[in-house]
């Protein structure tokens, strides 16, 4: 018997890996012969680089960066198994958690940290590169991001305009001359999980800037500079970027990622699902068990357990989902692929409590499904 295990991570308690190891300690005690083949998922979130690596025998890299307030920090990437895809979580190096509360301000923050991260990379040599682009502190279209990788971006006076989004109403000439050439020899795939237009109501300024903390009068600013910024794209790269999908995600990173990079956006999940061969992994199973930290309505919109639970149904395989709480409205999965939803938590216990001891909070749950199903297989 063979079961496949494939959940997200648990967060603030348990990596996807330590979820995946979590499982099958309780289902060996029930099914000590089965062959168990664990795959650590993400969606393209927090997490990513390291459920990728965990799930291919990749390596995670330690790099210093620009962050988002022009210091350096202490960022990541992930080579998976093989070395020839490179991936990348752009809150490693430009992310909201990395400004304190009363510093943030999407006028002056940059995403050439995450160019960085890209070039390095290059730097490695890599074929295809995934990047994640959850999390940020940035509503400069990329404009960082591509200054670090080359691209001149220059103001009336021909120099380079200053970092941030406030600075995008200065933007007058797009120089791609110096642009590293060594990007038209890479797949770019973006994990982006909202479909949001670079500008306007819905746009990245008016829905993500207010977290990030811009006032409504630096919201209105920032829309207009990536209005100009958009233009400035479409005058010289003949690119319409304004009104695509996704393109306001990140503070307009994915334009920027479209427009300067030629990348494809993507869900999340898809993307993992294909770096870590899951439909090739999952066939034959009898059971797949996926999972995260909380399961609710909002779980059927590209998360995990519905991804992993989509595929397992093109073949026909049952899915279990478990999950550190589920909320009342959980039971929708139920319509998704998802044969049957467990909570790992024992009672009304706190939060705290809950995360402490995750682990073996979540092996005593998944041996107490293991009999359940040995129980129905034996029921006629």
């Amino acid at each position: 018997m063979k079961i496949v295990i494939a959940p997200d991570s648990f967060k603030e308690s348990l990596s996807a890996s330590q979820v995946a190891n979590a499982i099958e300690k309780g289902f060996r005690d029930v099914f000590p012969e089965a062959e168990y083949v664990k795959i650590p998922m993400a969606d393209g979130g927090e997490g990513t680089v390291q459920s990728l690596v965990d799930a291919t025998g990749g390596t995670v890299i330690e790099k210093r960066v620009t962050g988002p307030l022009g210091e350096p920090v202490n960022a990541f990437l992930g080579v998976l198994g093989g070395g020839k895809t490179a991936v990348i979580e752009m809150a490693a190096a430009s992310g909201l958690h990395l400004v304190p509360n009363e510093k943030r301000n999407p006028l002056l923050t940059t995403t050439r940290g995450t160019g960085e991260l890209i070039r390095a990379t290059l730097d490695m040599g890599v074929e295809h590169i995934i990047i994640g682009i959850g999390g940020s502190a940035t509503n400069d279209g990329g404009a960082g991001m591509i200054q670090a990788l080359g691209g001149r971006l220059l103001n009336r006076a021909g120099q380079e305009i200053a970092p941030g989004g406030g600075n995008l109403s200065q933007l007058v000439t797009i120089d791609l001359s110096q642009l590293d050439s060594r990007l038209k020899k890479v797949k770019i795939d973006v994990a982006c999980d909202v479909d949001n237009p670079l500008t306007g109501p819905q746009g990245a300024s008016a829905v993500f800037g207010p977290q990030k903390g811009a006032t409504p009068e630096m919201v209105r600013q920032l829309d207009e500079n990536l209005s100009h910024y958009a233009d400035m794209i479409e005058q010289t790269l003949g690119k319409q970027v304004r009104h695509v999908p996704g393109a306001g995600a990140a503070g307009g990173l994915g334009a920027g990622l479209l427009a300067f990079l030629n990348a494809e956006l993507k869900r999340g999940v898809e993307i993992v699902l294909a770096a870590v061969q899951f439909h090739e992994r999952v066939k034959g199973a009898s059971l797949v068990i996926t999972g995260e930290g909380r399961i609710d309505s909002q779980t059927i919109y590209g998360k995990t357990p519905v991804g992993v639970a989509k595929v397992a149904k093109q073949y026909g395989i049952p899915v279990i989902g478990i999950a550190g709480s589920l909320s009342d409205d959980s039971d929708i999965v139920l319509q998704h692929g998802i044969d049957a939803l467990y909570s790992m938590v024992p009672g009304i216990i706190p939060l705290t409590k809950a995360l402490e001891n995750a682990e073996p909070y979540l092996t005593k749950t998944a041996r107490q499904i293991a009999a359940m199903c040995k129980i129905g297989m034996g029921m006629r």
